[in-house]
């Protein structure tokens, strides 16, 4: 084998997979579904009380789906889908928090009603 071949074929490969990778990444379809299943959960922490109860969480997940919305924009499907991906994850854990600090002041209203239950018990027993 020449010692020219060689080289020239490690570039031709070379070149064969770039073409391979750039019509690759060309033909990632939009995540249309992907950015809908997103906005939804997003929409969803905010009307569970993720604006008051997981405010952090839900801007990250809002901010995430903006960024989402302009990778859609600029044909950066890739892109589009990891940050939908992670909007949707941040809402989840915005609504899960806000159902969380929910439940926790409803149990502390029982806990309280409770207490005030065996008071009056207490009062009419003696």
């Amino acid at each position: 084998m020449n010692k020219m071949t060689h080289p020239k074929a490690s570039l031709l490969l070379s070149s064969a997979a770039l073409a391979l990778l750039i019509a690759g990444c060309a033909s990632v379809p939009p995540p249309v579904e992907q950015m809908a299943v997103s906005k939804a959960a997003v929409d969803n922490a905010s009307s569970a009380g993720g604006t008051e109860l997981a405010p952090i969480l839900l801007k990250s997940a809002m901010d995430k789906m903006d960024a989402a919305n302009r990778a859609m924009d600029d044909k950066d499907y890739v892109i589009a889908r990891q940050l939908a991906e992670q909007a949707q994850v941040d809402a989840q854990l915005a609504s899960a928090t806000a159902r969380s600090a929910k439940a926790h002041t409803a149990a502390g209203a029982l806990q309280e009603d409770n207490r005030v239950l065996r008071q009056e018990l207490d009062r009419s027993a003696h």
